[in-house]
């Protein structure tokens, strides 16, 4: 059998301490195939919250470091600084960027920093239960809303993606799936110009990337990745909202 392609070099050999289905570890790989084909290992630094994406720590072989719940950005935003040479990027889920983190989140675009998000928006908060998230989806049933999100008590889903890319300091905005081969290497692409987007323009850079979270919408892994096709996407629509 002839090997087409290996494991990224700064992926370590650790499995992923994600549950069945859930799609953090495809978009762990779009990071570590990224960070390699730019050469960017020595000089890579990320930063993770809380919530499922701090258990990627184990998986890359980059330098990296924990901000308090929601201020991923602001922790970036002081090692960029402190360090421009570096090539710092978040890894934060809708929970933690969208909710708690919001204010550093739209801050952080707005001065244009120059780092990357990584964004992977499952609906929910994963970690601690399945709680409703701003990026719930109308009528979908949560621990919180068992009876499905109401606009009337709770609002409307927030669609980080196309709110980023309204502000100037945004050089580039995408939302992504990887729930499909073709979606795989497109948010491959998404991810490739993200941190370009930092290195090349000096600017803000984020890819939103729709995933599933089979146990806490209580479907199987494949149902999940239809839910996303039949649920998600209407509500998130996919593109590049954002590229200067």
């Amino acid at each position: 059998m002839r090997l087409v392609k290996g494991r990224p070099r700064c992926l370590t050999g650790a499995g992923f301490l994600y549950c069945p289905g859930c799609h953090h570890g495809i978009v762990l790989r779009l990071v570590a195939e990224t960070i390699d084909e730019l050469g960017i290992a020595a000089k890579a630094v990320m930063v993770t919250s809380i919530g499922c994406s701090v258990r990627c720590w184990t998986n890359l072989d980059i330098d990296a470091c924990q901000g308090a719940h929601g201020r991923g950005l602001a922790v970036a935003t002081g090692i960029k600084r402190a360090s421009p040479g570096s090539v710092v990027f978040t890894y934060q889920g809708d929970g933690d960027l969208a909710a708690i983190g919001m204010a550093e989140t739209l801050h952080a675009a707005a001065r244009g920093e120059a780092v990357t998000v990584i964004f992977v928006n499952n609906a929910v908060f994963g970690a601690t239960g399945g709680q409703m998230a701003p990026t719930t989806l109308l009528g979908m049933k949560t621990s919180t809303y068992p009876e499905g999100r109401d606009a009337r008590h709770t609002g409307y889903p927030i669609r980080v993606a196309e709110l980023l890319a309204s502000l100037e300091g945004v050089t580039y905005s995408a939302r992504v799936a990887v729930n499909s081969p073709a979606r795989v290497r497109e948010a491959s692409r998404a991810v490739r110009k993200a941190f370009l987007a930092q290195m090349d323009k000096e600017g803000f850079g984020i890819v939103e990337v729709l995933s599933a979270c089979p146990v806490n919408l209580k479907l199987s892994p494949v149902e999940a990745l239809k839910w996303i096709d039949d649920a998600m996407i209407p509500c998130f629509p996919l593109g590049v909202f954002q590229e200067r």
